[in-house]
């Protein structure tokens, strides 16, 4: 597989009907590894479950990133939260998740929020680049998966609109 490292090999578009087999497997595979840096890696649903408890095609926004033809990643938000993003961990660290990231954020331009997994550091450190700040650690049940308790960075940014309110 060739080594992504320009932006423009990617191209982010709509979720299509068509992209569910692809982006569950995306899901299955990167929800590991970030489950895996938090220490709960029993917490693991597969994506048709964890869908379906968290009301994935109700966002606003569901975005897929796509390279060389293949679904590479895919992003779920509403207007003000960033709730879902993952990349295949083949394509992981190559400017996927940052595309699909500014992608959102340029098409709701009122998103302030999003929690990330304590412990998954390298989604912190892209959420921080991108101007959102560590706002305090919360503490409570897994959404879709209640029975673990779970330990989350809440960030938050502040946006144009925002900025120009004062």
């Amino acid at each position: 597989m060739k080594n992504l490292t320009i932006e423009n090999e990617v191209i982010i578009r709509d979720y299509k009907k068509d992209d569910w087999a692809a982006i569950e497997r995306i899901h299955d595979c990167a929800r590991k590894v970030e489950l895996e840096h938090a220490g709960l890696e029993a917490a693991f649903l597969p994506l048709k479950i964890a869908a379906e408890r968290e009301n994935l095609m109700d966002y606003e926004g569901l975005f897929v990133a796509e390279c060389d033809q293949m679904v590479a990643g895919f992003l779920a938000c509403t207007e003000e939260e960033l709730a879902w993003l993952y990349v295949g961990p083949e394509f992981m660290r190559r400017g996927i998740g940052r595309k699909l990231s500014r992608h959102a954020l340029s098409a709701f331009p009122d998103i302030r929020y999003v929690e990330v997994l304590k412990g998954n550091e390298p989604a912190k450190n892209l959420y921080e680049s991108l101007g959102f700040r560590v706002v305090g650690i919360e503490k409570g049940a897994m959404p879709g998966n209640e029975k673990f308790a779970v330990e989350v960075y809440s960030m938050e940014r502040k946006n144009a609109a925002c900025e120009a309110k004062g």
